[in-house]
């Protein structure tokens, strides 16, 4: 799932004390390199999958948030750090009661990412990825009712451009729908990427407020305990894919779909293989970006690359790619921009405010 960053999550300029301007900025890049491969590759695959023959919708979802184990290494790592300067240092630099917060979200990650996967089985990843643009329009909803964030007259307008452009994709339906899939199946498919979009712009607020509560009582809000909140959930978010997958019998079958996979068997593994990290690399990415630099950078890079992953589905998916489709993007990355602006121009005064009270004071 396409991941918007929500305001404040974490602390700017918390680098771990000891590291040079040129290793953050090295961590710096290889987040906005891992995003950025992750956002135009991972729904690549996920419609690769589909296209090619694949019709496993929970081992879809499961690969999402599958390859939760590479973090394993950035986690042990940070927690041998400590051990060596600390030798009753804990396992976890998260709280329990946030680890448990983080179960939760994960669960609903799961969940996301199964109706985000549905969707995606029957539309177009070109279009699909329009849609799931207009998580920024349910984010600022619910972050509004959650954190409070404060609605501006730019964050409004983005708001009914996103609305606007997922209209004029629902008014040409009849002209979108890949080979073989039905007009009511594209049309589930249709609301159902609005329904996964409208859930994980829930999802994104409640992160911001477990994030907050991590923070409480003057803790530092570091790295390693982003990378630890980003394991738990996407461990329970596959957790929850296995059930699904085991009630739905897709383990056993995996092997079967394989042998009458259109690229071959061989390559049906690497597909799924490359699935999974690829996502991973798009969540990890997420909040890498958001943690380094800026909330606003992760979505401005998001934003910038969703054409790019239109590009790549006409390429090498060889969707078509109409007026509508086109119109619809336009409208889309114009409501992102008029976002990205509002907030950057909020950050400015409230940045020239607090100079301004400084000097005063």
């Amino acid at each position: 799932m396409d991941v918007e960053a929500t305001k404040d999550v974490v602390h700017e300029q918390a680098a771990a004390p000891g590291r040079g301007r040129a290793a953050r900025w090295l961590l710096v890049a290889l987040n906005c390199g891992m995003l950025v491969v992750g956002t135009t590759g991972g729904p690549i695959l996920s419609r690769l999958y589909f296209s090619k023959g694949g019709h496993r919708k929970w081992l879809s979802a499961w690969l999402e948030t599958a390859g939760w184990p590479l973090l394993l290494v950035p986690v042990a790592a940070s927690y041998h750090s400590r051990r060596a300067r600390d030798r009753g240092a804990p396992l976890f630099l998260t709280p329990r009661r946030v680890l448990l917060a983080g179960a939760v979200l994960g669960v609903l990650t799961g969940a996301d990412d199964f109706v985000y996967a549905y969707g995606l089985a029957y539309l177009p990843v070109s279009t699909s990825a329009i849609l799931i643009s207009t998580q920024l329009a349910f984010t600022v909803f619910f972050a509004c009712l959650i954190v409070r964030q404060r609605l501006t007259a730019a964050t409004l307008n983005a708001v009914a451009l996103l609305t606007i452009g997922a209209v004029v994709l629902g008014l040409h339906a009849s002209k979108d729908r890949p080979a073989g899939v039905t007009t009511g199946k594209y049309w589930m498919g249709f609301f159902l990427t609005l329904g996964a979009a409208a859930l994980y712009g829930l999802i994104l607020p409640l992160v911001e407020l477990a994030y907050k509560h991590a923070a409480g009582g003057g803790r530092a809000v570091t790295y390693a305990l982003v990378m630890e909140m980003q394991l738990v959930m996407g461990f329970f978010a596959t957790a929850f894919c296995t059930v699904g997958m085991i009630v739905n019998k897709d383990f056993q079958a995996i092997p079967r779909e394989a042998k009458q996979y259109e690229l071959g068997e061989a390559r049906y593994y690497v597909v799924l293989v490359f699935n999974a990290v690829l996502w991973e690399f798009f969540f990890v990415g997420a909040v890498g970006v958001i943690f380094c630099v800026h909330t606003l950078l992760a979505g401005i890079i998001i934003a910038v690359f969703i054409p790019i992953t239109e590009v790549l589905g006409v390429i090498f998916l060889h969707e078509k790619f109409s007026s509508e489709k086109g119109v619809a993007l336009v409208l889309s990355l114009w409501g992102l921009a008029s976002y990205s602006y509002g907030e950057y121009a909020d950050a400015k005064a409230k940045k020239k405010a607090a100079l301004e009270a400084e000097e005063a004071s």
